[in-house]
């Protein structure tokens, strides 16, 4: 018989009798050649027009509770409470993968049979992930699954449906791998580190959903960095910075830190090569975000546009010793803030008048909340009237409740 696509049943039956005849023959020879191209084609012919269904997967879990002598309450630790037992083996409860990922491992079940897809295994990326040490409530709380409408239980019961693909975009952990190296760390629990990685996804989320201009590494210079700066000085600055940067090809993301992660910002790149910058603008001042954003746009213009693919979370009141890079970063932002020729010689101390912090500012170019936050910082000086009513308190946040995602997001 001359081996060739089977494209009936009675050229299947041919094929089957073919190979019956030459079943033994030894391998590498003519005839054992063509019985293994044979059952090839069969077993092609076969998968596609005589695939035997799957077992329905709820008579799987019934079928494999009457050989193990097991009663639905003994489903519990699989399915949930006595409840969502119910429900499921009477079809009224859809299996999530939660509950699909432990009856594979505790009743073994063939996963492709409870997915109803040939073939089809777990994912191994969701091995191990407690979904419940996330901030589910405040997340929900935030709107970040837009239709869900169940609370924080139900929202871990369907983590790998639901967080799964925010926490791994295109199967790719996203989260800073290095947690020990970021400036300032406070971190330290599972719980809160797990806030910190869903925010990170978020921000890459929203990043990529961000529509900005065409990037150009070389671009990415201080002379961009200082154009930001000076935008400082218009009322409505930084809205103004944030699209300036847009339009240079980085995306910006206004998003308020989870509780436990006291972070100022991040920088990193998206996967299509756009630097990302992110603010949380957990103080409403205005001296704060331009210190904030001129210290992330320093890790874009000296480390990402160089090729540096770090993730920089960071807490910039963190107490935690700083690394070369955050030390470069503080160094550069400082600079182009205030120049330090003009801060040294401007000798303004705990007492500075407020004539004499718009005079260094008109010189640097900048607001006056620069100065004031820098006179705060550098003297210790919280207390000072002056200073307080220059650095822009409660005039941030206002601006951005119409941005994109918004401060709330």
């Amino acid at each position: 018989m001359k081996a060739k696509l089977i494209k009936n049943d009675t050229e299947h039956a041919a094929a089957l009798t073919r190979i019956e005849e030459i079943f033994g023959a030894t391998p590498g020879t003519p005839e054992g050649d063509e019985c293994e191209l044979l059952v090839h084609l069969v077993e092609e012919y076969e998968a596609e027009h005589h695939a035997i269904d799957l077992p329905d997967p709820v008579e799987a879990i019934k079928f494999r509770m009457e050989q193990q002598g097991l009663k639905q309450v003994d489903l519990v630790p699989y399915i949930g409470n006595k409840s969502k037992v119910s429900e499921v083996l009477s079809r009224k409860r859809p299996l999530s993968l939660a509950m699909i990922r432990k009856l594979h491992d505790g009743l073994r079940i063939p996963a492709q049979v409870l997915l109803q897809e040939p073939g089809r295994a777990l994912s191994p990326l969701y091995d191990g992930i407690d979904w419940k040490q996330f901030p589910l409530t405040e997340m929900l709380k935030r709107d970040w699954f837009p239709g869900f409408e169940g609370r924080a239980n139900d929202l871990a019961e369907r983590g790998e449906e639901l967080l799964g693909p925010l926490l791994f975009p295109n199967g790719q952990d996203c989260r800073d791998l290095d947690m020990a190296a970021r400036q300032g760390k406070r971190l330290g629990s599972n719980s809160d580190d797990c806030a910190l990685w869903a925010w990170q996804a978020r921000v890459l989320q929203l990043s990529c959903e961000s529509d900005v201009g065409e990037y150009a590494s070389e671009a990415m210079t201080e002379t961009l960095m200082r154009s930001v700066i000076s935008l400082s000085r218009l009322e409505d600055g930084p809205l103004q910075a944030c699209r300036l940067l847009e339009r240079n090809g980085i995306a910006v993301v206004i998003l308020h830190h989870l509780p436990g992660t006291h972070l100022d910002g991040l920088a990193m790149m998206r996967p299509d090569g756009h630097p990302v910058v992110a603010l949380t603008l957990r103080h409403d001042r205005l001296d704060n975000f331009w210190f904030t954003l001129a210290h992330e746009l320093a890790h874009v213009v000296i480390h990402l546009s160089k090729g540096d693919r770090t993730v920089f979370l960071d807490d910039l009141e963190g107490s935690g010793t700083k690394t070369k890079k955050e030390r470069e970063a503080d160094k550069l932002a400082a600079d182009l803030l205030i120049p330090t020729n003009l801060w040294k010689s401007s000798r303004l101390g705990r007492n500075a008048s407020a004539l004499r912090i718009r005079e260094v500012a008109m010189r640097a170019h900048v607001s006056p909340a620069i100065v004031a936050g820098r006179v705060r910082y550098e003297t210790d000086n919280y207390k000072n009237r002056t200073l307080n009513a220059l650095v822009g308190e409660r005039k941030l946040r206002k601006q951005f409740q119409s941005y994109k995602a918004g401060v709330a997001a």
